[in-house]
């Protein structure tokens, strides 16, 4: 009896210790890092043929994103779609063209590090400040809008062919920047409904949206969008306004 109670003492008197044992391991920390983010981006860069002869003139700049199956390969890939494949194919434009390529096949668009080399491009290169535009395709096409409302004040006007974004976003973006969205009402990756809602709660909020959306097409929206000649020259008359 007089063992059982000693071992009821002990279990009492450590239990205070255990509890105050406890509480020390649990501990909110506040501390900091500075981190830093680094990003291979290979490119291409286009520059039209005035750009040489008017040597005192400042020209447009348009950023090409492209879509996930050209990520992560040879650089050359670049060219299967959007401008960089028109440019291939013989293509002229009014203003420079820069097409980065995401090294990276499964991750989306570092669009902090595109927006380091879009700023080097522009401080290197004879570029109106206030005559760039944004597009891309799919993941580029996603990663487009998210540039828009990460950057709201760097952009004259975007193009975005079925790519998608939080709704949410429509309220990031600058109501000054013209947008022209395209999408196939048979996209079987990216749903037409991921552009049919965005279009919808920007028009709700006046923004000023041109929505083509194609009959009959899947995924490959970018074959007709950017065979558009229109769509070049809606953005080449595209300009800020600060």
């Amino acid at each position: 009896m007089q063992i059982r109670q000693t071992i009821s003492k002990v279990i009492l008197l450590g239990i205070p210790f255990f509890y105050q044992a406890c509480s020390a391991q649990s501990q909110l920390v506040e501390d900091e890092v500075q981190t830093v983010t680094k990003e291979d981006l290979r490119y291409y860069l286009y520059y039209p043929e005035d750009y040489f002869e008017e040597e005192n003139a400042d020209f447009g700049l348009l950023l090409f994103l492209h879509g996930g199956g050209e990520s992560g390969r040879e650089l050359l890939h670049v060219k299967k779609n959007g401008p960089p494949k028109l440019l291939a194919e013989g293509k002229q434009f009014p203003f420079l063209i820069l097409a980065p390529q995401n090294p990276h096949e499964r991750k989306w668009w570092n669009t902090q590090a595109v927006a380091q080399l879009l700023d080097s491009i522009v401080e290197t290169n004879r570029v109106d400040k206030n005559r760039i535009y944004l597009t891309g395709l799919s993941r580029g096409g996603s990663a487009a809008w998210e540039m828009a409302t990460q950057y709201p004040q760097k952009f004259a006007a975007m193009a975005v062919v079925c790519g998608m974004t939080p709704l949410p976003y429509a309220h990031w973006i600058d109501k000054e920047m013209p947008i022209w969205v395209f999408h196939g009402d048979k996209d079987e990756i990216i749903r037409v409904d991921e552009s049919d809602k965005m279009v919808e709660k920007l028009k709700e909020m006046n923004y000023d949206v041109i929505y083509t959306r194609y009959k009959d097409v899947g995924h490959n929206a970018w074959d007709r969008a950017y065979t558009t000649d229109s769509l070049y020259t809606w953005l080449a008359k595209q300009k800020r306004v600060n």
